[in-house]
């Protein structure tokens, strides 16, 4: 069975091996598609991907190893965060290289590039977007199809554990590489027996551009 994009495998191994040493660490451009972007389909069809079943141990392997090391759940959420924060500033550059994807006119077509595009590339699905507000700056992310949860129950003791939080870290992470700070929040997990996954993007601000140089006076 095909899964997921290869090089989440690799980033995901980077992440084990620092929590492993118990080391937790804590091209600006808006997406927006060209004149010829790739489909989320056509992207996916393109890539290597590896065995969606080891996708799924290896990301369970760190989720048991930040409980054991960390023990607190909400600890974990945050750590989880961190982790998918660091993935996505690392992944952004191949994402809009493979996609042919350079900058989005607003936030609302940022938001479809993601769910249409950016999980069909990573995680082999779509998410369906939703819930706009009145400004265009916040938005639902549903997912139904969730390939990071396969074989997972959750026990008592980790009733609190937000077990995709590397999701929303990765976003959060790869749209500040674009100028774009956001707060990406959890309001439904069908692991707590919710009917789907549902991720709440907020554009906080647009990062202004930083250049090195300036004019000399």
């Amino acid at each position: 069975m095909s899964g997921p994009l290869s090089p989440i495998i690799s980033q995901l191994g980077l992440e084990l091996q620092k929590t492993s040493h118990s080391s937790f660490s804590s091209s600006k451009q808006a997406i927006m598609p060209p004149l010829l972007p790739k489909s989320g389909d056509a992207v996916f069809a393109s890539v290597e991907r590896i065995n969606a079943e080891l996708f799924t141990l290896t990301y369970g392997a760190i989720v048991r190893q930040l409980l054991t090391d960390l023990e607190e759940v909400d600890e974990v959420n945050k750590q989880l965060d961190q982790m998918g924060y660091n993935i996505g500033v690392r992944l952004i550059d191949e994402f809009l290289s493979k996609s042919n994807v350079s900058r989005c006119v607003d936030f609302k077509e940022t938001a479809d590039v993601i769910a249409k595009v950016g999980f069909k590339m990573f995680l082999g699905v779509t998410a369906a977007v939703s819930n706009w507000d009145a400004e265009g700056t916040s938005c639902s992310l549903v997912i139904e199809d969730n390939p990071l949860v396969d074989f997972v129950e959750l026990p008592d003791n980790c009733q609190g554990l937000r077990y995709c939080n590397i999701l929303s870290g990765v976003i959060r992470g790869a749209l500040e590489m674009v100028s774009m700070k956001t707060e990406i929040t959890w309001v439904r997990d069908m692991l707590h027996g919710d009917d789907a996954y549902e991720l709440r993007l907020k554009l906080i601000k647009q990062v202004p551009e930083e250049y090195p140089y300036k004019d000399d006076d």
